[in-house]
């Protein structure tokens, strides 16, 4: 038995879809499935062999509801990788260490400073708070505050391994110390930590510390590595109040406006449950604009149509599909023998739908029309080549 489960080898996702499992079977129903939401698993593994790419809020076009307008977008592999890795507790991975050198538990029991620095976490605890010049600039102490089972830009941190995670989560002293840590972070970003429960809200400085924030990208990095190590260290409960809040205040009140991009493809899919990040994608669905352009929704299904749950098109990824057509288009497209038939007809996604549109030369005119327009070889091609233009997201190295 041991020889066939130490002879099993994981199978690295190649699309995003494999990547994302939050939808499963497209059901309602919020029971979670079997997907690991303790951070700890049997089977833990190394850093992954290719670093995954960041984010940057800068990367979120910006939106209307004019479908003239509507970007030509898609979700970003590297993201979606990334977080599945995470998510499985980075399968394959397996590392150990004497404890001697849990060196993540020992700068939270005040033993060792973090390196390069040379500051205790009680400095940083007592001394930083509230000095957000030293929380903005400084780069090497993120790493130290929110480790995890990869490396980040600090080399002088060290990663958590499964064994000093379980050591960490039995330590009072170093709990009590993370959580410090996090309401330090949640200060410097203008909101407070209500409870044990992690329920959070705005402080009272939100204003000014949001309108940092939005224009500050290089925290929206910060805030998934903060994500991260919560799971890692048994807070796991504290990631979908501060998802939520992020929700609401980027596509309800505008005020975190360019944080929105990072918040559906990175902040969402560190939730290890699919069940709460379904209600999550729900909440941001029923307010994103434009509507059409989501593309975190559940994915259209291949045959008899594809509408999403609460009656609306399962965008995003799925994307729309042509008009049905009238019963004397039908009649005409049977006498016609040149009519593809049912089985060879195309659904086109949004992207491609307006790609073909713009290539063909006719914009967004007969965008009504797209069914009869588009379906055939010379629909086929276009996609194909507006497929190759397409650019992908600008990404960066993680923290």
């Amino acid at each position: 038995m041991g020889n066939l489960v130490g002879s099993w080898r994981f199978k690295e996702p190649s699309t995003v879809e494999e990547c994302d499992s939050t939808w499963g079977s497209d059901s309602e129903s919020d029971e979670p499935v079997a997907e690991d939401d303790s951070g700890i698993s049997d089977s833990v593994s190394p850093a992954e062999s290719e670093r995954a790419p960041g984010h940057s809020g800068d990367t979120s076009p910006q939106l209307s509801d004019s479908p003239e307008s509507a970007p030509k977008m898609k979700r970003s592999f590297y993201a979606a990788r990334d977080l599945y890795k995470y998510r499985h507790s980075y399968p394959n991975f397996k590392k150990s260490r004497q404890p001697n050198e849990y060196r993540n538990l020992r700068f939270y029991l005040n033993k060792i400073p973090l390196v390069p620095d040379g500051i205790y976490i009680e400095e940083i605890l007592s001394k930083w708070r509230g000095d957000y010049d030293k929380l903005e600039h400084n780069h090497t102490y993120i790493q130290w505050l929110f480790p995890l089972r990869e490396q980040g830009l600090n080399f002088y941190a060290h990663e958590l391994t499964q064994d000093e995670i379980k050591e960490f989560q039995s330590t009072r002293e170093a709990k009590r110390r993370f959580l410090a840590a996090y309401s330090l972070m949640l200060d410097f970003y203008g909101i407070k930590l209500l409870d044990k429960s992690g329920n959070v809200a705005r402080a009272s400085n939100w204003q000014e510390r949001f309108q940092h924030l939005n224009e500050s990208h290089h925290n929206y990095l910060r805030i998934t590595r903060i994500l991260k190590s919560l799971g890692e260290l048994g807070y796991e409960a504290f990631k979908a109040p501060l998802v939520r809040l992020f929700l609401e205040e980027s596509l309800c009140h505008n005020t975190l406006p360019n944080m929105q991009h990072s918040v559906l493809e990175y902040y969402v899919y560190t939730i290890r449950l699919p069940a709460t990040r379904r209600r999550l994608l729900r909440y941001a669905r029923k307010h994103y604009r434009p509507a059409h352009a989501f593309l975190w929704g559940p994915p259209l299904k291949r045959r008899g149509g594809g509408v999403g749950p609460e009656g609306g098109v399962g965008a995003g990824s799925s994307g729309i599909r042509a008009p049905a057509p009238t019963p004397e288009q039908q009649r005409r497209g049977e006498d016609s023998p040149s009519s593809p038939s049912a089985s060879s007809r195309i659904i086109v996604s949004s992207h491609n739908a307006m790609m073909c549109q713009d290539l063909a030369g006719g914009g967004h005119k007969g965008y009504a029309g797209l069914g009869s327009s588009m379906v055939g070889l010379e629909g086929t091609i276009l996609m194909a080549g507006a497929q190759r233009d397409r650019n992908e997201y600008n990404e960066i190295v993680p923290l």
